[in-house]
């Protein structure tokens, strides 16, 4: 089996040394791009398993140009993330409504993106917070409204609560650890640490009545698709 290969695409030629130097030490075959109008087409050719973009480049926005790499069949479902130092929630909206998987700001660290990418590529751990809503049985997890409800019962939840179940949804029958929790939530919450993962997710618990959501041994859980 081949390396994963990671495709990014930014502007900024420090960053791309950067992103590469770490990601290439991790063992992803990485291929660099200073300029996003050849990017599609460098996609098609190199085939990246994920891509990260900067949003604020000359010429082609980050915003359009993973517009235009959605179109693409062969891309619909590879991973997009975008690193950025714009961390306006009218980016964050805009890059995810356009297909983004994730907004990590550059101020949060290339060791977080890192992470991510790692998470997703080699433990096969689902990041996909562009997805509208996700229905497991009763239980609805709306993004565009972060709301989430069981047999249409509103559960009133705070954000870091929301982010987690939303993280668990995607990833059910999966053993989740403290670390991959407190990774997901990083970039909208800096402050995140072991101990207070944890806490929220014993209150996502009790919201959820005990169902869904298990603990299976010390910051490990996994999350049923069955109540």
């Amino acid at each position: 089996m081949g390396k994963d290969r990671i495709l990014v695409v930014d502007d900024d030629h420090d960053i791309l040394e950067l992103l590469a130097y770490n990601l290439e030490r991790e063992g992803f075959k990485v291929m660099t791009l200073d300029e996003s109008r050849e990017a599609v087409a460098v996609c098609k050719s190199f085939e990246p398993d994920l891509i990260i973009l900067d949003i604020m480049m000359p010429e082609l926005n980050g915003i359009e140009l993973c517009k235009q790499i959605r179109l693409e069949e062969a891309f619909r479902e590879t991973f997009i993330f975008f690193l950025t130092a714009k961390s306006d929630s009218y980016y964050q909206e805009a890059a995810l409504d356009t297909g983004g998987d994730d907004f990590i700001e550059k101020i949060i660290g290339i060791r977080l993106l890192t992470n991510k990418i790692k998470a997703v590529l080699k433990r096969k751990l689902v990041i996909r917070k562009r997805i509208p809503e996700i229905r497991v049985g009763d239980l609805v997890i709306n993004r565009r409204a972060g709301s989430a409800s069981v047999a249409r019962k509103d559960i009133h939840l705070s954000t870091p609560e929301f982010e987690l179940l939303f993280f668990f949804a995607q990833n059910p029958k999966k053993v989740i650890t403290v670390d991959s929790l407190m990774m997901n939530l990083r970039g909208m919450d800096s402050t995140a640490t072991g101990n207070s993962v944890e806490v929220y997710v014993d209150m996502l618990m009790k919201k959820l009545n005990g169902h869904w959501l298990t603990k299976i041994d010390e910051g490990k859980y996994t999350f049923a698709l069955r109540p």
